[in-house]
C-alpha cells in the first residue's frame, strides 16, 4: 500500500485491488446515492472496474487523484478523498466517509491533510469545493478546511441543475 499521506487518525493512501469489496460497500448509503449518485457502485465488478481506473492515474497530475482513507487504529477503509480535474485548468475536492463513520471528523482530517499535499504534487494553488446546498455536513467540511464561498444559488451539478453552493481554497490562506 503506498501511502501517500498519514494524519493523526487516518492513512491516506494509493487504492488497490483488494479494496474492490470496501469501494463498493462503501458507495452503497444513501448519502452517495443522494449527494453523488456517479459514485455508486452497484456491484464488485464496478468498483473494480473503477479502481483499475484510479490506480491508473496514480503516475499522471491530468487526474483524477483518488485515494482511500484507512483508519490507523483499525485498519478499516472508511472512504476517499480526492482532486478531480473540472476544465480551465481548475480542480474540485471531493470526499466521501462511509455513514457509520460520519460526524466524527474524518472528512475535515482527510481534506485539511490532503489539499496542501496533493496541489504541490498537481503544481496549484487553489481548489474548488461545489456541494449541493442540502449538503450541510459538506458544507461545514468545506467551511473548516478554510473554503470560501463565493456562489450559492442555481447550478449545474452531476446530471441537472440544483441548489449549489461553491467555494475555493487558496494554498496558503
Amino acid at each position: 500500500m503506498n501511502i501517500l499521506l498519514e494524519t493523526e487518525r487516518l492513512k491516506i493512501t494509493e487504492m488497490t485491488m483488494d479494496m474492490a469489496m470496501d469501494v463498493h460497500k462503501n458507495s452503497l448509503d444513501e448519502d452517495i446515492r443522494r449527494f453523488v449518485p456517479d459514485e455508486v457502485f452497484e456491484t464488485l465488478e464496478d468498483a473494480r472496474e473503477t479502481i483499475e481506473f484510479i490506480m491508473s492515474q496514480y503516475n499522471s497530475t491530468e487526474g483524477p487523484l483518488i485515494y482511500a482513507l484507512i483508519t490507523k487504529e483499525e485498519g478499516t477503509n472508511i472512504g476517499y478523498v480526492q482532486l478531480v480535474p473540472i476544465g480551465g485548468g481548475k480542480w474540485e475536492i471531493g470526499y466521501h466517509v462511509a455513514k457509520q463513520y460520519t460526524g466524527k471528523g474524518y472528512a475535515t482530517e482527510a481534506v485539511s491533510g490532503f489539499l496542501p499535499v496533493i496541489t504541490d504534487r498537481v503544481g496549484i494553488s487553489e481548489v474548488y469545493g461545489i456541494r449541493l446546498l442540502e449538503n450541510k455536513a459538506s458544507g461545514r467540511v468545506l467551511e473548516k478546511c478554510g473554503f470560501k464561498t463565493f456562489f450559492t444559488g442555481e447550478g449545474p451539478y452531476h446530471d441537472g441543475v440544483y441548489e449549489i453552493s461553491k467555494g475555493v481554497w487558496k494554498k496558503g490562506n
